[in-house]
């Protein structure tokens, strides 16, 4: 190769690597100043998406989990989870972060992304728990089929077709997935689901067993000065 040659490929390489470099620090996010133990109002790296807060937003009180929709433990803290939630929801606030574990489950960011592009018509939760409750249906899917299975979700919860699609693939569903998941790695997630409660995290013995968890919440509660419901 000619001097003249290697020149040319010399500046191509360096502005090949420039643009990798480029994308790399644009897709980074940076959660330094972010304070994981309250509530995420929406922000350009979040893709002006907020926190989804199921509950009591101002509350004293809350739960927080990283969690992968398709993770079989995750699946099984969800009926507990929405139970204690439903229960103390004028009390409490509770928290669902994205945390998908691609590599062990191939179908959990593609389902995290039709949960909030849901949440943008409204239907957050909504779409969070039909993930959940059919779990075992969508979690066996290949990558052609799953789409359509979740768009079978998004309109049996009343949204809006088309433009869910749109969302579903949006730039910025893609930024709030990655900010969820730099939230969690700030919090030393490294399995889902993490689960915290006002910072301290949540024992497998708590979130697994229904009884322990309502303790735990009502306990919580008392703790800080929050009268239970009446029923209690």
């Amino acid at each position: 190769m000619s001097k003249k040659a290697w020149i040319i490929f010399a500046a191509i390489c360096i502005v090949l690597l420039g643009g990798l470099v480029y994308v790399s620090s644009k897709d980074k996010v940076d959660v330094s100043s972010a304070d994981i133990n309250k509530i995420q109002s929406a922000s350009e790296q979040s893709g002006n998406i907020a926190d989804h807060v199921f509950g009591k937003a101002d509350s004293k009180v809350m739960l927080v989990e990283y969690g992968d929709f398709q993770c079989p433990g995750c699946g099984n803290a969800y009926p507990n989870i929405k139970a204690v939630t439903d229960k103390y929801k004028d009390q409490m606030s509770f928290i669902f972060r994205n945390f998908p574990l691609s590599s062990l489950h191939p179908n959990a960011r593609a389902a995290a992304a039709a949960a909030e592009a849901a949440g943008l018509q409204g239907k957050y939760w909504e779409m969070h728990n039909i993930l959940y409750e059919n779990q075992s249906q969508w979690g066996t899917l290949s990558s052609d089929q799953r789409g359509q299975s979740f768009a079978n979700y998004a309109k049996s919860v009343g949204v809006n077709v088309d433009t869910y699609n749109k969302d579903f693939a949006s730039s910025k569903v893609n930024q709030k997935i990655n900010y969820d998941i730099a939230l969690g790695k700030k919090a030393k997630v490294n399995a889902t689901p993490t689960i915290y409660m006002n910072g301290k995290a949540v024992s497998q013995d708590d979130w697994s067993n229904q009884k322990n968890l309502d303790t735990l919440v009502a306990n919580t509660l008392k703790e800080n000065g929050i009268a239970l419901p009446a029923a209690q």
